[in-house]
């Protein structure tokens, strides 16, 4: 009974430093994300509205409808916020542990705390990003609510989960060659126009929408637009191939980061 006891307060007591190391890598990671104080962390919800808006309005000088539905703003939304969630978890994880590195000097803070803390802070501003979405289109006239919200809550949900198993793999990738953050960086742009945020990757010809249909993030997007659009990725759209790939990342990073975390703090 004692010796049971005895883990269980053992075990809340490293919950509650692991917590307090979490909290604290949030505020800093606030804190210097932008400009060195916790109010520049309004670019950072302002930075994807902006990348949002700015294709919209694209579209809209270009006279380009959209391939489907008749708002143009509908059809760039639902692709820019599966991609976004993704793409700035797994980018911004991959920063988190390489900005603050020399944390990992101290015996308390460990790079999965730091990784960690990154996931809770990134998933929080998505969701304060799709919120400010909803309020822009709100205000403007349109209704971008999804005719199917359990589904769009799904795709977005899978969309996290994809850009935390990558961003698991980059942060470990990072951390033994810092160059992948700036490889990552400039593959996140040709993601951006390959992955079917504008244009519907079930239109495209054979063979490239066979290729298309092997990238989790056209999956993921093509979620998010079958929860808005009537017909919208049938026979394209594999729900569970974007789960399993998200799993399997998250599995073989953990996987790898716990194999080689010795070496990789070694390197710092």
């Amino acid at each position: 009974m004692y010796a049971t006891q005895s883990a269980t307060s053992e075990l809340m007591d490293a919950f509650q430093r692991q917590r307090r190391v979490m909290f604290a890598v949030i505020l800093r990671n606030i804190r210097t994300r932008f400009f060195g104080h916790g109010l520049g962390y309004l670019i950072a919800l302002a930075w994807p509205l902006a990348h949002t808006l700015m294709i919209i309005t694209l579209f809209v000088f270009n006279s380009r409808m959209a391939p489907v539905g008749e708002s143009t703003l509908l059809f760039i939304a639902t692709g820019a916020v599966p991609f976004q969630a993704q793409a700035y978890l797994s980018t911004f994880m991959m920063m988190s542990v390489l900005q603050n590195r020399t944390l990992f000097s101290l015996p308390e803070v460990k790079v999965m705390d730091v990784m960690l803390a990154s996931i809770v802070l990134e998933v929080l501003s998505s969701c304060a990003v799709v919120l400010l979405l909803l309020i822009i289109g709100w205000s403007v006239g349109e209704n971008l609510t999804p005719r199917d919200i359990e589904q769009a809550a799904y795709a977005y949900a899978a969309s996290i989960l994809l850009g935390i198993g990558v961003g698991f793999f980059n942060g470990t990738l990072a951390l033994a060659v810092p160059m992948w953050s700036l490889v990552y960086s400039l593959l996140r742009i040709l993601l951006w126009f390959a992955s079917g945020t504008i244009f519907l990757p079930d239109n495209l010809p054979e063979p490239y929408r066979t290729m298309q249909s092997y990238n989790p993030i056209a999956q993921s997007i093509e979620w998010m637009r079958f929860a808005y659009y009537d017909g919208v990725g049938v026979g394209f759209l594999d729900r569970a191939y974007v789960m399993e790939f998200a799993i399997g990342a998250i599995f073989m990073s953990l996987l790898v980061e716990r194999m080689t975390r010795g070496h990789l703090l070694a390197l710092r």
